[in-house]
C-alpha cells in the first residue's frame, strides 16, 4: 500500500487529495490536466433535481486574496447528470463524490435514491450550506436540528457513505458536527465558502448581482482549519478539510488537526495543474520530516503546554519586615 493511501468511511483513497465541489466540473472535464488516478477521488459540482439556471450576472468577483462568487448552484438537473456524466465515469480511475443539493428535505432524499444504485458513484456529499440560494438563509446549515432531519432523510434513501458540507457561517460549528454524525452521516466536508462581499465606491455597484456571496481562497484558510479543527475534536467520523489549500503545506496543517482528506477548489482556477502535483509534493514533505505513512500525521496537533505556576514570593518574618522598615526610615524614607 502506498504511503499516501488511507481509508475515508467505506473508501479506499490512494491519496487525501479530492476536488472541491463547483471547482473541477461535473466529471471528468479536468482529466487532460490532472489524471483522475493522480488524487484520491473527484466530486462534482451540485447536482440538483430540476435544472437550475443559476444567479443573473455578475456572479464571480476576484478580490485581494480570493474571490467572491454567486453561482446560485447552476447545472441541467438529475436526468441530464445521469445521462450525459454518469455513462463517463465508469471509466474514472478514482473515487467518484456526487454533490447533491436540494431547497426542501424531500428533494435530498429523492437525489440519494434515484443515485442510490449507480455503480459509478462511490459517495454522495451532501451540501447543506451553499450561500448562493434562498437569499443566504441557509437554513440546513444553521440550524442543527434541520441539518440532521436532511441527513437521516438521505441515510435512509441510499446504502452509500455520505458526508454532510457544513457552512463556517455558524457560531458553534461543533453542534452541527455531532448533529449529522448522530443522523448518520459517514463524514463531514469543512467548510463551504465564508459570506462576504464587495463593493466599487465609485459607481456604489455591488461586485456581484447579489450583493453577497461566499468568499473563498487562500484567505479563508485560517477560518477554514479552525472549523475542521473544531469539528475533527467534536466527532468520531472522519472530517474532510476544506478552504484556502495552494499547497502540500497546507494539505498537511488540516490532516495535523484532525482531518483524513482535503479538498482542492479555488486553486485550481489559477493552477489547474496544482492537484496533480500535490500528491508527489506530499511524498518529498514525508521524506523531509521522516515519516513513514501519511496516516501518521492525522490528530497529531500538540497544544502548548500550560505555563508554569507563577513562583509566590517567599513569606517574609516579623523580623525581617521590622528591619526592612527600620533600613528605610534610616534612609530618609517611610514604611511602607
Amino acid at each position: 500500500m502506498s504511503r499516501l493511501a488511507l481509508r475515508l468511511a467505506s473508501l479506499e483513497l490512494r491519496n487525501p487529495l479530492l476536488s472541491a465541489s463547483g471547482t473541477f466540473g461535473h466529471g471528468l472535464e479536468m482529466q487532460h490536466i490532472v489524471p483522475p488516478a493522480a488524487v484520491g477521488g473527484l466530486v462534482s459540482k451540485t447536482v440538483t433535481l430540476a435544472p437550475r439556471p443559476g444567479n443573473p450576472l455578475p456572479r464571480i468577483k476576484e478580490t485581494e486574496a480570493g474571490f467572491l462568487n454567486s453561482i446560485g448552484l447552476e447545472n441541467k438537473g438529475l436526468e441530464a447528470y445521469l445521462r450525459d456524466v454518469v455513462p463517463t465515469l465508469a471509466a474514472a480511475d478514482t473515487q467518484i463524490v456526487t454533490n447533491i443539493g436540494g431547497e426542501k428535505i424531500e428533494d435530498f432524499a429523492e437525489l440519494a435514491r434515484r443515485l442510490d444504485g449507480v455503480a459509478a458513484i462511490h459517495a454522495l456529499e451532501v451540501n447543506l450550506s451553499c450561500p448562493n440560494v434562498q437569499g443566504a438563509k441557509l437554513p440546513f446549515a444553521t440550524d442543527a436540528a434541520l441539518a440532521a432531519a436532511v441527513i437521516r432523510a438521505v441515510k435512509r434513501a441510499t446504502t452509500k457513505p455520505i458526508f454532510a458540507k457544513l457552512s463556517p457561517n455558524v457560531s458553534r460549528i461543533s453542534e452541527l458536527a455531532v448533529a449529522v454524525e448522530a443522523a448518520g452521516a459517514d463524514g463531514i466536508t469543512a467548510v463551504n465558502t465564508v459570506l462576504g462581499m464587495q463593493v466599487d465606491w465609485r459607481s456604489g455597484r455591488p461586485g456581484l448581482y447579489t450583493i453577497q456571496g461566499g468568499y473563498s481562497g487562500v484567505a479563508i484558510k485560517p477560518i477554514a482549519l479552525r472549523c475542521a479543527w473544531e469539528c475533527a475534536r467534536s466527532v468520531r467520523i472522519p472530517v474532510i478539510g476544506c478552504g484556502g489549500i495552494t499547497s502540500a503545506d497546507d494539505v498537511l496543517e488540516f490532516l495535523v488537526v484532525g482531518c483524513r482528506a482535503v479538498q482542492v477548489g479555488t486553486a485550481s482556477f489559477g493552477d489547474p495543474g496544482l492537484l496533480g502535483r500535490l500528491a508527489g509534493e506530499l511524498e518529498a514533505r514525508l521524506d523531509e520530516r521522516r515519516v513513514a505513512r501519511i496516516e501518521d500525521l492525522i490528530g497529531t496537533l500538540r497544544p502548548w503546554d500550560p505555563p508554569a505556576a507563577a513562583c509566590a514570593a517567599p513569606a517574609r518574618s516579623a523580623e525581617a519586615r521590622a528591619r526592612n522598615a527600620d533600613d528605610a526610615i534610616a534612609l530618609g524614607g517611610a514604611p511602607s
